[in-house]
C-alpha cells in the first residue's frame, strides 16, 4: 500500500503523464482511505487550473 508521500508524488506525476494501471489502482485505494490526500488532490487541481487560467489570460 502507498503512503501519503508516495501518493502525493503519483498525484503530481499523474497531471503530467499517464499513470500505469498499478499506479492508478494503488493511488485510488489510498485515496479511498485517506482524507488528507483527497484534500491534497483537490488543492493540486485547483492550483493547476488557476495557473492555466492565468497563463491563458495573458495571451
Amino acid at each position: 500500500m502507498l503512503n501519503c508521500k508516495e501518493s502525493a508524488r503519483l498525484m503530481s506525476q499523474g497531471m503530467d503523464r499517464p499513470l500505469s494501471t498499478r499506479e492508478r489502482l494503488g493511488l485510488r485505494f489510498h485515496l479511498l482511505m485517506c482524507s488528507g490526500c483527497r484534500n491534497v488532490r483537490q488543492q493540486m487541481s485547483f492550483i493547476r487550473h488557476a495557473c492555466q487560467s492565468w497563463i491563458r489570460r495573458d495571451d
